[in-house]
């Protein structure tokens, strides 16, 4: 299973189609489930997102600070990550101030898309569209040039 652990909720009915788009592609290879938490602060905001991790997963922090790898290398994380007996891989984007220590030190891996700051919907968008293109990638289906 893949699941997004993200603060916020997205209002513009733009971008919830674009991501309900990239939501059902994903359903066709792998069950996907997208997690919305409540804006708060970064403690509160960062304890929800403890409470919704799981220790037997493999939790993935985006962050601007974080590893930067391309659609090949990323198809290949999530192939290796399934492949290495996770079950389970989640994905957690914070609010605009982050989130603590705590949940980074929980995460097995910090990643980053870009140096740039992104609004919080398109990243959304951008990342289910970068796991869907991996498993068109890892089944070697047209789409990804």
């Amino acid at each position: 299973m893949i699941k997004i652990i993200c603060v916020g909720k997205i209002k513009e009915k733009y971008l919830n189609d674009f991501i309900d788009d990239y939501k059902t592609r994903i359903n066709a290879y792998h069950k996907i489930e997208i997690i919305e938490l409540k804006d708060s602060n970064i403690e509160i905001e960062s304890k929800e997102i403890l409470n919704k991790l799981n220790e037997k997963d493999f939790n993935i922090l985006l962050d601007i600070k974080g590893k930067k790898y391309d659609s090949i290398e990323f198809s290949k994380l999530i192939d290796n990550t399934f492949s290495n007996s996770y079950g389970t891989i989640t994905f957690i984007i914070g609010a605009s101030n982050g989130v603590t220590e705590e949940v980074k030190n929980k995460c097995n891996l910090r990643l980053s898309f870009s140096d740039m700051t992104f609004p919080h919907g398109v990243f959304r968008g951008m990342l289910l569209e970068q796991i869907y293109r991996s498993f068109k990638i890892l089944n070697n289906e047209s789409y990804h040039k």
